[in-house]
C-alpha cells in the first residue's frame, strides 16, 4: 500500500499565500513523479502542477508564474508554494503519485485525501 498525506491547506485572503505539503509513505520502491490536482464544486478535477523524479516541472497556465511545486527525495514529499492567491483558487487540493511498489507494480493513481483552500476576504 501507498499512502499519500496532504497537510497546509486553510483559509486565506486574496493576494495571501500558503504551502502545500505531501508525504509520501508505504510500500514504495521508486516515485516517477508527483503531482498536485484540484477540484472547485461542481467542477472536474484538473491539473495544477507536477514535478518528476529529475526534477522537470509542469504547471496548469493558470497557476504560472503564482505557483511552485518542488520535492525533497529524501523525505518522498512534494510541496506546492501558492502565492498571490485568488478566489478562482478556491478548491479541494489533491496530492498524486506515479509510483513504483515493492511488488514492482507501477500505478499512477496513489492519491491523498485532499485538503481545503479557500481564498475570501
Amino acid at each position: 500500500q501507498v499512502q499519500l498525506v496532504e497537510s497546509g491547506g486553510g483559509l486565506v485572503q486574496p493576494g495571501g499565500s500558503l504551502r502545500l505539503s505531501c508525504a509520501a509513505s508505504g510500500s514504495i520502491l521508486a516515485i516517477n513523479s508527483m503531482g498536485w490536482y484540484r477540484q472547485a464544486p461542481e467542477k472536474e478535477r484538473e491539473l495544477v502542477a507536477t514535478i518528476t523524479s529529475g526534477g522537470s516541472t509542469n504547471y496548469a497556465d493558470s497557476v504560472k508564474g503564482r505557483f511552485t511545486i518542488s520535492k525533497d527525495n529524501a523525505k518522498s514529499t512534494a510541496y506546492l508554494q501558492m502565492n498571490s492567491l485568488k478566489p478562482t483558487d478556491t478548491a479541494v487540493y489533491y496530492c498524486n503519485a506515479d509510483a513504483v511498489t515493492f511488488a514492482g507494480e507501477r500505478r499512477n493513481d496513489f492519491w491523498g485525501q485532499g485538503t481545503q483552500v479557500t481564498v475570501s476576504s
